[in-house]
């Protein structure tokens, strides 16, 4: 499931650390960041004498096919990261081991929300949850995994005072109530343990938690790159499309960039025949949640 292209306009902050970047108390060095949003987004830094010190972006699920999109287009808008992963020999193999601005460390949401909160850390701004569950024979993995693993890593920011959430779910995870029961996909999707019934309950859980969310559901994830541009829309509306996974960290990243996209519930497909539309007025279309 996936999503269209981004942006056009370039607007030119500057800032030291507000909102998402705010500072840490660090007295060693300091950052100030240019901050050029929308399509051609990308943060640049200059050190400071007796500046704060940048925070990192947490990303669980940072091998996947999603989740290693979102940190190599996090690396180049010049965030840091902290790549939360399951298997370090492969992410070693994965992710661009040799970016300074990369750290790679074992996280497995499944393991509860002490250790992830060790991993976190206090230099994480924010987490971004790109984790999914892998097929198997084990109908509580999607559980395992899309719902107490959300909810543990929901956990470990409130331990750690981490005020900013990204998830990656999925169209049609309130299917039922959008009368899609006999959706093919919907079906499908719950086949393996009830997959998209885990997912939302994990939303529900973000959003009663009080954390600052955006919670973005795409449609059919496509590995190929991105086909036409975004189409984003208010939850439960979506119930076809697909979109490929580059657009999908696209939207993941200028999430991070964009208060428009705060407390809101947004779903993504791809489509030819769309308009191209910049971020902020593509966040700004969706009402909060």
């Amino acid at each position: 499931m996936a999503m269209a292209t981004a942006t056009s306009t370039s607007i030119s902050t500057q800032f030291r650390r507000t909102s998402l970047f705010h500072s840490s108390l660090s007295t060693r060095k300091s950052h100030f960041f240019h901050l050029k949003a929308s399509s051609g987004s990308e943060i640049t830094e200059e050190e400071q004498v007796g500046a704060p010190q940048k925070k990192k972006i947490f990303v669980a699920g940072a091998t996947g096919s999603t989740g290693k999109r979102i940190v190599e287009q996090l690396l180049a808008k010049g965030f840091s990261v902290k790549a939360g992963v399951h298997d370090i020999d492969k992410a070693k193999t994965t992710l661009p081991g040799d970016n300074p601005n990369l750290q790679i460390l074992k996280a497995d949401v499944t393991e509860g929300s002490t250790k992830l909160a060790d991993a976190i850390s206090d230099d994480s701004e924010a987490v971004v949850c790109a984790t999914g569950f892998r097929p198997s024979w084990d109908l509580f993995a999607p559980w395992k995994v899309d719902n107490f693993g959300t909810v543990n890593l929901v956990d470990a920011c409130r331990k750690r005072g981490v005020n900013r959430f990204i998830l990656i779910s999925s169209i049609l995870v309130n299917g039922a109530a959008m009368g899609q029961l006999l959706n093919p996909a919907y079906i499908f999707l719950n086949i393996f343990g009830l997959t998209l019934v885990a997912k939302l309950q994990a939303e529900q859980y973000i959003r009663k938690s009080g954390i600052n969310y955006t919670i973005i559901r795409p449609g059919g994830l496509r590995n190929d790159p991105p086909k036409g541009n975004i189409v984003m829309e208010p939850e439960d509306t979506l119930y076809e499309g697909s979109i490929s996974r580059d657009q999908v960290a696209e939207v993941s990243v200028e999430a991070l960039l964009h208060p428009e996209s705060y407390y809101k519930v947004v779903e993504i497909v791809a489509r030819t025949e769309a308009p191209k539309r910049s971020f902020v007025e593509l966040f700004s279309s969706i009402k909060k949640g």
